[in-house]
């Protein structure tokens, strides 16, 4: 159970780094303000940054690991488990990742820099 947890929280991770991009240039041209919110923008640079890392240094995401030792070496059947991994998890040579770790990561930053967020206004206060 405590595995599948992990598992799910891996794939909203994952989602909120890939999906924030085309969210925050749809937002963009719609308007919405909460794209632009700083600790949004920042919290999703890190996330992205962190993956990019993790792959240039041949490091295994730490998530990954957590679900694999709460699961032991057997792979279940479960419904959570069985299509969250096919979503998540594919074949393909490392150095292709990487690369495509590396070109999303300058996208997110192109984007941070073209659709800059906002910092919060703090109220004067006048006495």
């Amino acid at each position: 159970m405590l595995a599948d947890i992990i598992l799910i929280i891996h794939f909203l991770f994952v989602l909120f780094v890939v999906g924030s991009v085309p969210l925050i240039w749809l937002g963009a041209w719609m308007e919405w303000s909460f794209v632009r919110n700083f600790r949004f923008r920042l919290a999703h640079l890190a996330a992205m940054l962190f993956v990019v890392c993790e792959s240039l240094i041949g490091m295994v995401c730490p998530l990954t690991l957590l679900e694999d030792s709460l699961r032991g070496t057997t792979t279940g059947g479960n419904f959570i488990q069985r299509w969250l991994h096919r979503i998540l998890f594919y074949d393909a040579p490392e150095g292709m990742l990487t690369t495509l770790y590396v070109v999303f990561t300058l996208l997110v930053v192109v984007t941070f820099k073209l659709l800059p967020p906002r910092h919060r206004k703090i109220p004067s206060t006048s006495i």
